[in-house]
């Protein structure tokens, strides 16, 4: 049986499996940050797992099919996801970094069908791996073992995962203390760095030690302007979510009610991953 998002955000090692993949995603954008980068909002990550499933869902029999920015729009515009020119200025972004390509077969073509070149798709692959293997970490599941001996499982639950992520205001609208990061350029990058940072143990009234931040090196190094990081971190602190241990402002904490967000927000998306790799395999025995 899959997990669902109450048992994941109740459970006390989730912020573990959290850390865990925020580990692996950090080392994933030292790997390949511009890839990353192009992906470091919510409504980019929402755009672009839309996207893989609209060109997963492709039927070779059928030209209608696929992903077009047409259908793209179809698919998150009514969710209030992202407006028209929005999706269409994405798209122009991966095209213009190859991130993405025109179909071969494609010239003269009305809309003209794309596809996700080999990067795009090694990047996505190793996304769904390493959530898996948090999911075991939390459980002790064979999810990444089934996986191995599965790969195609990957081109099933994806879509499924996509439109159900979509589809879920759980994860469509984040918390709001959670919301002021994700929705931000290069945010979601700022909250891997801070979870990642964390010690799960040494929490004291409430608050974690996140250590000694240093603003400039960091938003140079997710490629953002300090000032944003400033803006977004002064922000964060008059909320409450984390604040400076001392008056020199170099050493942060993490609140506990953050965290808390952020776990009950994040088993949303994990309860519909497990939910949709159960039923790929499933599907692929019968």
């Amino acid at each position: 049986m899959s997990l669902s998002a109450a048992e994941l955000a109740g459970n006390p090692a989730f912020a573990s499996t959290l850390q865990y993949l925020a580990r692996n995603l950090r080392n994933a954008y030292d790997e390949g940050p511009r890839l990353a980068r192009t992906l470091a909002t919510h409504q980019r990550w929402m755009m672009s797992q839309g996207a893989y499933a609209l060109h997963l869902e492709r039927d070779r029999e059928k030209p209608s099919t696929g992903l077009t920015v047409a259908r793209l729009r179809d698919l998150v515009v009514p969710y209030g996801i992202a407006s028209r020119n929005t999706v269409q200025n994405f798209m122009e972004e991966l095209l213009n970094y190859r991130f993405a390509r025109y179909l071969p077969d494609s010239m003269g073509r009305r809309p003209r069908p794309l596809e996700p070149t080999e990067v795009t798709e090694a990047a996505m692959q190793r996304w769904f791996a390493v959530n898996l293997s948090a999911l075991d970490l939390l459980d002790g599941g064979r999810r990444f073992d089934d996986l191995t001996k599965m790969p195609l499982a990957f081109d099933r639950a994806q879509p499924r995962i996509a439109r159900n992520c979509i589809e879920s205001s759980g994860w469509r609208d984040p918390p709001p203390e959670v919301a002021l990061f994700v929705w931000t350029d290069a945010g979601g990058l700022v909250i891997d760095e801070f979870v990642g940072r964390l010690d799960l143990e040494g929490e004291e009234e409430g608050r974690f030690d996140l250590g000694r931040v240093d603003a400039r090196r960091m938003a140079e190094h997710f490629m953002m302007s300090r000032t944003h990081l400033q803006r977004l971190l002064k922000k964060a602190a008059e909320r409450g979510c984390m604040g400076w241990s001392d008056d020199k402002r170099t050493r942060m904490w993490l609140a506990r009610s953050f965290l808390d967000a952020y776990c009950v927000w994040q088993a949303v998306k994990f309860s519909i991953i497990d939910e949709a790799f159960e039923w790929a395999c499933r599907e692929m025995d019968d």
